[in-house]
């Protein structure tokens, strides 16, 4: 059977995890310096340009090496979140995104 193919009778269709439009909250962690924040909210604002940067939360670790990022857009597609992800996690200043 292929991912194409129908589910076989009586049994369930797949369900998507996400139904769009939803808020979705996205972390993201890098290296703590000056320009960090402001280039993650610009690559937040090219997949998702209503987003606020305003509401943006930021954490800084513990030995003041790294600052994580909490942004919650408002995901329209399963496409905006991919690309979303792989600009994000290609960016030479972040270390992890969940």
């Amino acid at each position: 059977m292929s991912a194409a193919d129908p589910p076989p009778a009586g049994a369930a269709a797949p369900m998507e995890l996400l139904q769009f439009p939803t808020d979705f909250p996205i972390k993201i962690l890098g290296r703590r310096i000056d320009r960090f924040a402001d280039e993650m909210v610009e690559v937040l604002r090219r997949h998702a340009p209503d987003f606020d940067a305003a509401t943006l939360e930021m954490r800084v670790s513990r030995q003041g090496t790294y600052l994580g990022l909490t942004a919650t857009i408002r995901a329209t597609s399963r496409a905006q979140l991919d690309g979303l992800y792989q600009e994000l996690t290609a960016h030479p200043l972040v270390k992890v995104v969940l």
